[in-house]
């Protein structure tokens, strides 16, 4: 059981645009090396009233580099290294451009598991433009994030599974707002080598924006499948759409994960 959670925490790395690897942490001394790629593009956007009907042209490419490091047992320390590359033309605005490159470092810390795992986190970036769920500007931001987590493993007609939920608060730099998100991960294993994972990212914003930045809310769904590969190594392949927002982006998407674990 030991093995399997630590494995199922490894295995949340892969979220794109999660900030956090569930509650889980490492065992001391172990490694975690994750390395992920998405595409995401939308052709129309949700405006104020939550209707997509918004014109846009959303084209984005963006990767991440992670590791982890399990100072002890109860303390994972982490930095991520994501570049991201984008086009965005909202309505009848001047089309944006960016290609640029941001650096996370922080902390999760295993307050309990008698039932289940809760966890505390606590993470500092320097974002570039579009590294956020909405971006409508190319002003830089700096992030601070706090995030809970909790996870449990179940099982369910004769196969394991899991659970996580993490409820994260992040506080930005102007122009942009301050957000509040709302993960949640499910999944089920079938075999030794296979996992069906549904996950659900739920981001809403303050109301503190500057323009051109805005108050808006993003819900996106991704269904994905994690194959160990061989030793160390597994994949990961999903697809993601965004089925309700406001002043946000009607988005779909795919990604592609690799990781290695000592």
């Amino acid at each position: 059981m030991l093995k399997f959670a630590i494995a199922f925490g490894t295995l949340l790395l892969f979220l794109p645009g999660a900030a956090s690897a569930g509650a889980w942490t490492l065992q001391a001394h172990h490694w975690q090396i994750i390395s992920s790629m998405n595409y995401a593009r939308a052709l129309d956007g949700y405006d104020g009233a939550g209707s997509a009907k918004a014109p846009i042209r959303f084209v984005k490419l963006n990767s991440r580099d992670l590791v982890e490091y399990g100072w002890n047992d109860k303390l994972t320390l982490f930095t991520a290294v994501e570049y991201a590359r984008a086009e965005s033309i909202w309505a009848d605005e001047q089309p944006l451009f960016a290609h640029a490159l941001s650096v996370e470092a922080g902390a999760r810390y295993r307050v309990w598991d008698r039932f289940g795992v809760f966890s505390v986190q606590a993470s500092y970036r320097n974002s570039a433009a579009f590294d956020l769920p909405n971006s409508r500007s190319l002003d830089t931001a700096s992030i601070a994030e706090l995030r809970l987590l909790y996870g449990t493993n179940f099982t369910l007609l004769g196969r394991n599974g899991f659970a996580d939920v993490e409820l994260a608060e992040r506080y930005v730099t102007h122009p942009r707002p301050n957000e509040t998100l709302l993960d949640l991960t499910g999944g089920i294993r079938f075999g030794d080598r296979t996992m069906l994972m549904l996950q659900s990212f739920n981001v809403v914003s303050g109301g503190d924006a500057d323009p051109p930045d805005t108050y808006f809310r993003t819900h996106k769904i991704e269904l994905s499948v994690v194959e160990k590969l061989w030793g160390r190594y597994s994949a990961q392949v999903g697809v993601f759409i965004a089925p309700a927002g406001q002043n946000s982006l009607v988005e779909q998407g795919i990604t592609l994960g690799m990781w290695w674990q000592t």
